[in-house]
């Protein structure tokens, strides 16, 4: 995975090519998608932000605009929740699909081989050029199917 130096390089000249300036608010949401694994809405970002850094004042409006700037750019990627919104994580990862709990919310990354060889066989069969895959399984976790029967 790119180091951290390099990363805030490429975020400093993607804001430079967007004419916006480079603050410390920007950075922090780089900063804790970068330190953080899992999979956050931009409220959770900006909750857990305001309380590391009580002393720097950032809005919630910093928060989505940085998000969707840095999903743009292929550095952030979300899955969406529909009415739910959407939830944020570091897009520079080794490529992995979810299992999304209805119930509990929770997300689990996985990767298969078979799968991911079957989505090349499938767009070749189509004359299909893929360029990219989202694949999300909705249902309920372990945990939440034995709570659902006791």
């Amino acid at each position: 995975m790119i180091t951290y130096p390099l990363l805030l390089d490429k975020f400093k000249t993607l804001l430079k090519n967007n004419s916006l300036k480079f603050t410390k608010q920007r950075e922090l949401v780089l900063k804790f998608l970068y330190e953080n694994d899992g999979h956050f809405t931009p409220e959770d970002i900006y909750i857990l932000i305001k309380k590391e850094y009580p002393d720097v004042t950032i809005g919630i409006a910093t928060v989505y605009r940085t998000l969707t700037l840095l999903e743009n750019e292929g550095i952030a990627s979300s899955i969406s929740f529909g009415a739910q919104g959407k939830k944020y994580e570091l897009g520079l990862k080794k490529h992995h699909d979810h299992l999304i709990c209805t119930s509990c919310g929770k997300i689990i990354e996985f990767f298969d081989e078979m799968i991911e060889t079957q989505q090349e066989e499938i767009a070749e069969k189509f004359h299909f050029k893929m360029t990219d895959h989202t694949m999300k399984i909705i249902g309920l976790c372990e945990t939440c199917q034995k709570n659902e029967n006791p």
